[in-house]
């Protein structure tokens, strides 16, 4: 759709009003608009807009009890029911360290906030909905039965926007690229051999000027090789008839989202595989997997083993990762269950 038939708030409202089934995310893309765009439009309707103060707002859940902490991309969505708890507050990143809600968060992303109360029935559904300069969803809080409403109330009236107009500026997010790189495999061995956190693999990569999928075709076998994309399935399936724990990250620009521990419900429903435990539910878009890599990092504990899934242009879908903490070594059963995944014999140079 052009700048010029953009639909405005009335008519995105309307659109509203005749698909009171369809989801948000599907309503803003037949419309042409983002879902902020959409959100937004219904300001003063069932929806407040409020200052996106990240640390104050992780801060002040807590008060409000059990929640759902809701990331997603395009392809995968990651709920997590829990308290937010421990916040840590840094340069770049906040941490949310909670039992159940554990998170890594950009504040520089989330640029609109939004108190949304949605009536389903007899039923009010409330939730804080954050998003990037674009207009794309970076992270949602849905409130639950055992939500503290009194809390939740007092948190949105303390960061209400003097800014309630029905209506949405949004800016294109360029997209990320990477120079060409001169890099030889032997000095992406050697940088990589020479890891002793997994965490140092981002700077590597930098350093190279390499994106991820480069460096693991690159890289050789013995650290990156490349999985039959029903590994992912395999790997769910074979971890919970183990009830051995993983974590399980999903994110975007704004929010990275980590379960850890044990699971076990798993459905296909279409093109969805589903995770549908009691604090954790999983919603993944296998037919937007195109390549799955088991990838070996180098740490001063040993090495740690990732199974991760992307999509067609490159982008990260989902990352796997056995459960360890800082100073211990991988579960062996993780390894002997990746290991055991159907790997693809002929890697692609491309």
């Amino acid at each position: 759709m052009s700048k010029a038939a953009r639909p405005n708030a009335a008519e995105i409202r309307k659109a509203r009003q005749e698909n009171p089934k369809l989801r948000e995310r599907d309503l803003a893309q037949n419309l042409g608009i983002s879902e902020g765009e959409l959100v937004a439009a219904h300001c003063g309707e069932g929806v407040t807009r409020i200052r996106p103060q990240v640390v104050e707002i992780l801060r002040g859940l807590e008060a409000v009890g059990e929640v759902m902490a809701l990331t997603r991309n395009e392809s995968a969505v990651h709920e997590k029911i829990g308290v937010f708890e421990k916040v840590v507050p840094g340069d770049h990143a906040v941490l949310t360290l909670g039992e159940h809600i554990d998170q890594r968060i950009f504040p520089n992303v989330w640029k609109h906030g939004f108190a949304v109360e949605k009536r389903d029935g007899d039923e009010v559904r409330r939730s804080l909905q954050f998003f990037d300069s674009a207009g794309e969803a970076v992270h949602k809080v849905h409130l639950r039965p055992a939500s503290d409403l009194k809390a939740y109330e007092a948190l949105v009236a303390a960061h209400v926007s003097d800014d309630q107009a029905q209506g949405l500026h949004v800016e294109a997010v360029a997209p990320e690229t990477v120079e060409e790189s001169q890099a030889s495999a032997e000095e992406l061995r050697d940088k990589w051999s020479k890891m002793t956190d997994v965490h140092q693999f981002f700077g590597l990569l930098r350093s190279l000027k390499l994106s991820r999928r480069q460096a693991m075709r690159m890289v050789g076998q013995d650290f990156a090789w490349s999985l039959d994309p029903q590994a992912v399935g395999a790997m769910m399936e074979g971890a919970a008839a183990s009830g051995q724990p993983i974590m399980c990250f999903v994110g975007n620009r704004g929010c990275i989202q980590i379960h850890t521990g044990p699971i076990s419900s798993i459905k296909t429903m279409g093109p969805w595989l589903n995770i549908l435990d009691e604090t954790f539910h999983l919603h993944l878009r296998t037919d937007h997997i195109r390549e799955v890599w088991g990838v070996r990092k180098p740490t001063k504990d040993g090495h740690v083993t990732s199974v991760e899934a992307y999509d067609a242009q490159g982008q990260m879908i989902i990352q796997f990762f056995g459960k360890r903490h800082e100073g211990e070594g991988e579960r062996e059963d993780w390894r002997g269950l990746v290991a055991g995944l159907p790997r693809i014999a002929t890697q692609s140079a491309a």
